[in-house]
């Protein structure tokens, strides 16, 4: 299966999760360097190949830029980059997860779409106390998936700031 199948079948398996079982949440996972993260299906509106992007001024190193999508303007993090890992070297592989928040929708760069998970909420673990509280506000609770741990992602905590910031500079390419 090619990368375009593979984001079909995660496009069409996104779109029948939305009707699940009332105990059960269901997530995207989805890999960003060698971690695996995930996100409630209900925040994500599509998927999409690996496009060039166009660069803002003063903005975060993880802010990669902005992607016309349907005439809508819509800001690129680096999800990798956003969460210590370093810029990612793009290539045709990976994706952008567009999600939604509030009124404005955002695109992460991931390097692929792992999986859909159908999660009762007692399964979820709650994000462990550090010493760097900051960089743990981003998760919402870790989910074990044979053998592996997912990190649920806080997208309002993740993302807040990075919308305001292309907000700003939306008005100001448009003006």
């Amino acid at each position: 299966m090619n990368a375009e199948e593979a984001m079909l079948a995660t496009a069409e398996a996104i779109a029948k999760g939305r009707d699940t079982a009332s105990d059960h949440k269901q997530y995207v996972s989805f890999a960003a360097g060698a971690e695996q993260y995930a996100v409630d299906i209900m925040s994500v509106r599509e998927i999409k190949g690996w496009t060039e992007v166009t660069s803002l001024p003063n903005q975060p190193d993880y802010v990669r830029g902005v992607l016309n999508l349907r005439g809508a303007v819509l800001p690129i993090v680096d999800l990798q980059s956003r969460l210590g890992g370093g810029l990612t070297e793009t290539t045709q592989r990976h994706v952008i997860v567009i999600v939604a928040l509030a009124e404005r929708q955002v695109g992460l760069l991931v390097d692929a779409v792992s999986d859909i998970l159908s999660v009762s909420d007692t399964k979820i673990q709650p994000v462990p106390e550090t010493s760097t509280k900051e960089d743990s506000r981003v998760f919402s609770g870790f989910l074990t998936d044979e053998d592996q741990m997912v990190a649920m992602l806080d997208l309002h905590r993740l993302l807040g700031a990075e919308l305001v910031k292309a907000a700003e500079a939306e008005d100001v390419l448009i003006q």
